[in-house]
């Protein structure tokens, strides 16, 4: 056995610090204080004879030397994970951590997820929306529900298409009544909500009806949020992009219309992804298997 390995424990300081690219971070994660990262990694880099961080102002960054090592400790501590997770599979019952979008979770999976806690009662679950990528190798969340398209390492997570949907004009039955929508260049008379959203644009929606849309002059309101500008659009201010999935039952209630059954294509669409070698893999099967169902039912 190298002798080299009874650096493991420090190692481990240095994987966090380097990963969260903080030593304040890494101390939160490992449940120690600051100091000991610190004098920890210190200690390291005096048994290995080379630096492997370099103060920039209040940041410490690797070296290249350091670069080099990360890599390797990284791989190295996920086949020691791996093969935990092998041998201490969870039981189906317990927490399980779902991460989505905002307004996927709110328009689409809340309403739904009911039906998943009367069928597994044993399963609690946490939503955690956020637009950002969660940590699914390390266990910070179980399942990731992400919009548009994401580059992953597929050795290590699991991705599937779990739905790709046009996107089409919405408005209020009232707007549209008062109009009289005949062409889809009459939707250049009204307001138009925007919502951040990277995976479609108003220009691009008329553009794929032969359509030019100056910025400048059209009425125009932009919002943070899917659930803003729903609320804007059923009170009749405007209208607003979205796909079926995220307005079907506010057209099943009579609050929105489709002026025009016009989609863009493509359109919106949400990849499912999961940690091959979860320990909570059986409550995560649980779960994808009623997410796909329910997907295909609705």
């Amino acid at each position: 056995m190298d002798k080299r390995l009874r650096h493991l424990a420090g190692l481990r300081y240095f994987e966090a610090a380097a990963r969260l690219k903080s030593y304040s971070k890494a101390a939160d994660e490992l449940f120690v204080s600051q100091a000991a990262v610190s004098q920890t990694i210190r200690r390291l880099e005096d048994e290995l004879s080379c630096k492997l961080f370099v103060r920039k102002g209040r940041n410490m960054e690797l070296t290249q030397r350091g670069e080099t090592l990360l890599c390797h400790v990284s791989k190295g501590f996920n086949q020691i994970v791996s093969g935990l997770n092998i041998i201490q599979n969870e039981p189906i019952e317990g927490l399980l951590k779902v991460n989505a979008p905002p307004s996927f979770s709110s328009r689409w999976l809340m309403p739904r997820l009911w039906k998943f806690s009367v069928a597994y009662p044993d399963i609690p679950i946490r939503i955690i929306t956020s637009c950002h990528s969660l940590d699914l190798e390390h266990g910070e969340v179980d399942v990731a529900i992400w919009q548009g398209e994401k580059e992953v390492d597929e050795s290590v997570l699991h991705k599937e298409l779990l739905m790709h949907e046009p996107i089409y004009p919405f408005c209020s039955p009232e707007l549209a009544k008062s109009m009289q929508f005949a062409h889809p260049k009459q939707l250049l008379d009204c307001w138009l909500i925007h919502y951040d959203s990277s995976s479609f644009q108003w220009s691009q929606w008329f553009e794929s009806q032969q359509l030019a849309m100056n910025k400048n002059a059209v009425q125009w309101m932009e919002v943070s949020t899917f659930d803003l500008a729903m609320s804007a659009v059923i009170a009749g201010h405007g209208v607003c992009l979205a796909s079926d999935c995220l307005a079907s039952d506010f057209v099943e209630r009579g609050m929105l219309v489709k002026p025009f059954d016009l989609g863009l294509t493509p359109g919106v669409q949400f990849n499912l992804f999961t940690a091959t070698e979860s320990p909570r893999r059986e409550r995560i099967q649980a779960f994808t298997d009623w997410l796909k169902q329910e997907m295909k039912d609705s």
